[in-house]
């Protein structure tokens, strides 16, 4: 003879739980191996079966108490509890109330509406330009859509769809296996609790087609990688007339060869030379916007020295203002050099005092004292 499990430990509880602590545990079980949730799965469903026969006899104060003094003779025929099976017969007491709050009336709350339409996603790759000033764009996506001769009912036009007969338009049909009753979707009618008898030609009774739709998008200034564009309504349609679904549009922008992004602050690196970065001076950075950024350039500048021009930047999307226009700056070491050029560096090398660069003299300052430590 198979051994019974406990049914405190399918609902895995303590004996001593309370009916609160029972019904949150077995809203958790009952959610996570409902056949819905795991389609195709024999040991979900089988333990789904369990736990909801479990929870049919510890919620019932009477066959609660019978259990935990008989155990599961008391449900057996002749057994103290009597009745064949917990409930007597498929009573699930207020296990019907539970299902409809866990699954949205799936379970005992009659005919299965009919789902709305999956959203779909399209990736749009588009320029830093195209991110900064923002644009109009059309794109042409093939989508389920409502079939137009049946207007989406899946029946030929001027018929209609007829109520179940095995369900009797419930869209769920009950079936005892066991000590217990198990509620399933209709296999006749798959939870619509209609029958299409006359399936309309177009649509072959699905109620839509599969084919192409151009949509205008308008991408707002300041968009960025990532962001993403919502077309109501623009999904994919619903079966047998149900709502659409939703069409959300991811952008990517690409790289671009002379900016960089970190949010809405635009950065690029420039090189300049070794006498502009010594005497100062100024350079101009064409921005996004079309406008050359005059950017000063301070004597005396070292490499990566950050300099900024303030509302330069990328727009803030939905928003006012811009970020900043960040350049980098990066001292270039002269390669090729003229003899003149040569001997006026020579020049300036023999005049050279180290106060000129106070960076390297106190770098080489240090060095020469952690070598006298060393000597010592």
């Amino acid at each position: 003879m198979a051994t019974e499990t406990d049914l405190y430990e399918l609902l895995e509880v303590e004996r001593s739980a309370d009916d609160k602590t029972i019904k949150s545990s077995y809203r958790r079980l009952a959610m996570k191996f409902h056949p819905d949730k795991n389609p195709g799965c024999a040991d979900s469903e089988a333990k789904f079966k369990a736990i909801s026969a479990a929870y049919a006899c510890l919620s019932d104060p009477q066959k609660r108490a019978a259990y935990d003094q008989y155990g599961h003779a008391a449900f057996q025929q002749g057994g103290p509890g009597g009745g064949g099976g917990f409930g007597g017969g498929g009573d699930f007491g207020d296990l019907g109330d539970i299902f409809e709050t866990i699954f949205g009336g799936a379970f005992g709350g009659g005919r299965q509406q009919a789902r709305r339409g999956a959203d779909l996603r399209y990736d749009m790759e588009i320029t830093l330009e195209e991110a900064f000033h923002g644009k109009a764009a059309e794109i042409t996506v093939e989508v389920a859509q409502s079939c137009q001769p049946c207007g989406g009912s899946g029946a030929t036009p001027g018929t209609s769809a007829r109520r179940c007969n095995l369900c009797g338009g419930h869209g769920k049909v009950r079936a005892q296996q066991g000590f217990f009753m198990v509620e399933r979707t209709c296999p006749t009618c798959h939870g619509r609790g209609e029958v299409i008898e006359s399936p309309c030609r177009n649509c072959r009774g699905e109620g839509r087609v599969d084919a192409e739709q151009k949509l205008e998008v308008a991408i707002p200034a300041g968009v960025d990688n990532g962001t993403r564009i919502r077309l109501a309504g623009k999904g994919e349609a619903g079966p047998f007339g149900a709502p659409p679904g939703d069409l959300y549009i991811f952008l990517h922008v690409s790289r671009h060869r002379v900016f960089e992004r970190e949010g809405t602050t635009l950065l690029t690196r420039c090189p300049i030379s070794i006498t502009t970065a010594a005497l100062g001076g100024q350079i101009e950075i064409p921005g996004l916007d079309g406008a050359r950024h005059a950017i000063d350039i301070p004597a005396g500048i070292q490499s990566g020295k950050q300099l900024r021009k303030r509302g330069a930047g990328m727009p803030v999307l939905q928003g006012r203002g811009s970020g900043d226009l960040v350049v980098e700056i990066q001292v270039e070491t002269p390669t090729k050099l003229t003899a003149r050029q040569r001997e006026l560096l020579r020049e300036f090398q023999a005049s050279e005092t180290g106060e000129e660069s106070p960076q390297s003299k106190g770098f080489f300052d240090r060095l020469k004292d952690v070598w006298s430590d060393l000597t010592e």
